[in-house]
């Protein structure tokens, strides 16, 4: 899935930031190394950071139904991810990079959630819109600093978008088949062995034996043990 996001940002920024401008677009870890290769101004799409999103976590297991409504299987939500992307500006002359980068702010200010057209592989399946946050801080076990410090390179500066999306961990849970009788309730007098099968009835009119029953009188039945009773049961005879 990270993967599709990755392709997902690289449809948007290659549409609303380059837009054929020549600018090569990069999702490399922005080193000494790797920008001493450079030759083209060049962005780069740095992902620095996978979290869960513990507040929109989601533990009911989700019906799926078939083309009739009928429920197939039960199936977990995706669980919600933030991923954190360093993006930077590589070119001859600060103005340059700058350009680029207020481009590319404006690109993500104008975009809350990422379009559906841009969207790659799974995540154009998807329900859940793909959230953006631009110009974020870093978290307080993380500074600037240090990011380039383990990159190995000088301080530049960044524009840091963090993306929500969902991961869908494929756990679903078989149903059984679809019930097709009405319940059946089988009541046994406390004094016989002799069982009754009950059958609800039925909404409309009511029918020759739901009169012949409601003339019956209703019997109460007391559950367990007479040192221990139970619960009071009231049961109408139904006719034979």
């Amino acid at each position: 899935m990270i993967h599709d996001l990755d392709a997902s940002l690289r449809n948007l920024i290659e549409r609303d930031v380059i837009n054929g401008s020549g600018v090569d677009l990069e999702f490399d870890a922005p080193t000494k190394d790797w920008a001493g290769k450079l030759s083209n101004p060049t962005l780069d799409v740095f992902l620095y950071d996978i979290r869960e999103d513990h507040n929109r976590r989601e533990v009911m297991f989700e019906d799926v139904r078939d083309a009739d409504g009928k429920v197939t299987e039960r199936r977990q939500p995706p669980r919600m991810f933030k991923y954190g992307y360093l993006i930077t500006a590589w070119t001859n002359l600060p103005e340059d990079e700058h350009r680029l980068l207020a481009s590319v702010l404006a690109c993500f200010l104008q975009h809350e959630r990422l379009p559906p057209e841009v969207l790659a592989g799974s995540l154009a399946d998807s329900e859940r819109p793909i959230v953006t946050q631009v110009g974020l801080a870093l978290d307080q076990d993380r500074m600037y600093s240090n990011v380039w410090a383990a990159l190995g390179g000088e301080l530049k500066p960044a524009i840091n978008v963090v993306c929500t999306a969902p991961f869908d961990v494929s756990r679903a849970l078989p149903v059984g088949p679809p019930v097709t009788e009405e319940p059946r309730i089988s009541v046994a007098r406390p004094d016989t062995d002799e069982a009754e099968t009950v059958r609800p009835r039925g909404r409309g009119a009511p029918s020759d034996e739901d009169e012949a029953a409601a003339a019956l009188p209703d019997e109460t039945i007391r559950g367990g043990a007479e040192d221990e009773p139970g619960r009071v049961y009231r049961v109408r005879a139904m006719p034979r």
